[in-house]
């Protein structure tokens, strides 16, 4: 994304990626989704996959240089591309599928990375070319941190435990997973010059081990905490469980930011995607989330939601774009209360 003069100079995942691959001296560990850095999936020649098909190219380099390079992804679906993954393998780098389905029900759904025990990335991005140039996402990149490194690591390492095959989820996880820092206790450092305090949250609880804050709750006590505001961009919003059949109710976080608004008069603030695959259920919800701001009682709420156009770039002849999601422009604003 760009920004206008006098905003925060904010690097691109693209770079960001691009700084911590050339940092690396000795090792690099990535949890991911799925994999998919060039266009052999589409079947084009896209220009704008040429960042995803650099950060492979490098990727597939560190090898050579004597740099150990793990893997952890989530199970490939059938109709998953192996290309990456099998020229990783080539490469002499180790991957490993996590069976989540099998363990949990879900899927690896973490992105990041760890490198040197030093650097680390934690984001959205999945490894996939249309996270560098044509999908928002967001990312912390975080350099010359090894306690904040190690305890990612042992992250890291349950994913990589949990990789071998037949594997299943210790009850409990022996204690060298285990973490000192958490929303109780909290690592005390030093960002950009500036006290701060920071801890990794994960989930689902299974794979907690003792002393990890689980995400809920770490979602939970961030709005709790909230004096002023909350701002919150998810792809979807719903008080009910998404994959699940049946649905289940499940308002802990929506319960949390009305308990805000109504408790504390903070303000909130919620984008939200709209795509023709989201379930129509959705918008009842976020339209009664909107209603609670009222001129009288002078709550502020506000809902927008963004249109993502999978068929803007063929409508408007842009060649090499078909099928391309593409962010669209704001059109549906519910409310917001006047303060």
């Amino acid at each position: 994304m760009t920004f206008g003069s006098g905003s925060a100079p904010n690097p691109s995942t693209f770079s960001a990626w691009m700084r911590l691959l050339s940092a690396a001296t000795r090792s690099l560990d990535i949890a991911s989704f799925y994999w998919t850095m060039t266009n052999a999936d589409t079947g084009t020649a896209e220009p704008s996959a040429a960042q995803g098909e650099q950060i492979l190219r490098e990727l597939l380099r560190l090898s050579q240089r004597g740099i150990a390079v793990r893997v952890a992804v989530s199970r490939p679906s059938p109709k998953a591309p192996l290309n990456d993954l099998q020229a990783l393998e080539r490469s002499g780098a180790a991957v490993r599928t996590v069976d989540m389905p099998r363990l949990t029900g879900g899927v690896l759904h973490t992105k990041f990375w760890l490198v040197d025990g030093a650097h680390l990335y934690v984001g959205s991005a999945n490894m996939d070319w249309r996270s560098l140039t044509q999908v928002k996402e967001l990312g912390a990149a975080v350099y010359d941190c090894g306690c904040l490194a190690r305890d990612l690591g042992k992250i890291f390492e349950a994913y990589w435990a949990l990789g071998v095959p037949g594997a299943s989820i210790p009850v409990p996880w022996p204690a060298n997973y285990s973490t000192a820092f958490n929303a109780e206790t909290p690592l005390e450092l030093q960002l950009n010059g500036t006290a701060a305090a920071v801890y990794l949250s994960s989930s689902p609880p299974a794979l907690c081990a003792a002393g990890r804050t689980q995400d809920l709750s770490a979602l939970l006590s961030v709005i709790a905490a909230a004096e002023a505001f909350v701002d919150i961009a998810v792809m979807s919003f719903l008080p009910t469980t998404e994959f699940s059949h049946p649905q289940r109710f499940w308002p802990a976080i929506d319960n949390g930011l009305r308990r805000a608004v109504v408790e504390r008069r903070v303000r909130v603030r919620l984008l939200v995607g709209c795509w023709r695959h989201s379930q129509a259920t959705m918008f009842p919800f976020l339209k009664s989330l909107a209603a609670i701001a009222d001129n009288r009682t002078r709550y502020s709420v506000a809902v927008v939601g963004i249109v993502v156009w999978s068929w803007w770039a063929s409508r408007c002849g842009h060649g090499g774009y078909h099928g391309v999601a593409m962010v669209g422009i704001t059109v549906w604003l519910w409310w917001v209360s006047r303060m």
